[in-house]
């Protein structure tokens, strides 16, 4: 009998020791993958806002091209209320970094976002962050060349994350690109087919009165502020609109645009 009690109480120590061994191991792995796995989400981060902005070309350049070619722009954060640059020690003491700031995560912080109402929410995104992470280019006298800026919003499945490019105005498409989304393949998912974004550039998002004027239309797309809708994926481009609609209005960039870009 005190044979098999021996014999269970070793098997456990096996087993306890092998999942000590294997925790570790495990730990350690993350730890040290960390850096990578950073490293690569920056480098995915800063080739979509390459593409969104008509610089890299899947089919020409290379992941290696993607460092040399992104020194161009500037990481700026904005106040998205105030409509306007946060200053270095306004950053400080806020802990944001333009280089590691995730707005998905910040908009799930109470401190630092807030909830949208019904009619607010035309993007049905519920949550706000107030701080947003811009990308610019400005030449030696400052003078803007362009401004790309995040843009989220509900299709049909989920959420969809992408980057719009504006040129200098502030108010003309130089791209757009979508990172990220659940719309179904053939259908809304052809938001990432780079023969329908190739309609985005030149097409303009307010109109005289600066009223937010961009649409996504069901066989047209010839107005200076329309594409032409999805075939067969209604509910993926109305989201699309919505989504410019919020980010290009005043509760999104409009503030931004209108006091550091379009003055």
């Amino acid at each position: 009998m005190s044979s098999n009690v021996n014999s269970v109480k070793n098997t456990l120590k096996v087993a306890l020791g092998l999942c000590v061994v294997c925790s570790i191991v495990i730990s350690s792995a993350a730890v040290i993958l960390k850096p990578m796995q950073t490293a690569n989400e920056i480098l995915d981060r800063n080739k979509n806002i390459l593409i969104a902005a008509g610089v890299f070309d899947p089919n020409v350049h290379t992941n290696a091209d993607v460092a040399g070619m992104f020194e161009e722009f500037t990481p700026r954060m904005v106040d998205l209320d105030e409509g306007r640059y946060l200053t270095e020690e306004e950053m400080q003491e806020l802990g944001l970094n333009p280089q590691t700031y995730d707005q998905q995560t910040a908009k799930n912080d109470p401190a630092i976002s807030e909830a949208l109402s019904g009619s607010e929410d035309v993007a049905s995104i519920r949550r706000r962050a107030d701080y947003a992470t811009v990308y610019v280019i400005q030449n030696d006298q400052g003078e803007y060349q362009s401004v790309v800026i995040p843009v989220s919003g509900y299709g049909l499945w989920g959420i969809m994350y992408g980057y719009l490019a504006l040129e200098s105005d502030g108010n003309t498409v130089r791209g757009i690109g979508f990172y990220d989304h659940q719309e179904t393949p053939g259908l809304g998912g052809e938001i990432s087919n780079p023969r329908w974004q190739a309609q985005w550039p030149d097409k303009e998002i307010y109109n005289e009165d600066n009223e937010v004027a961009f649409r996504v239309v069901k066989g047209g797309g010839q107005g200076e502020h329309q594409v032409d809708a999805l075939s067969g994926a209604t509910l993926t481009s109305r989201g699309v609109e919505n989504m410019i609609e919020f980010w290009l209005g005043e509760r999104g960039f409009a503030p931004f645009l209108r006091n550091e870009v379009r003055s």
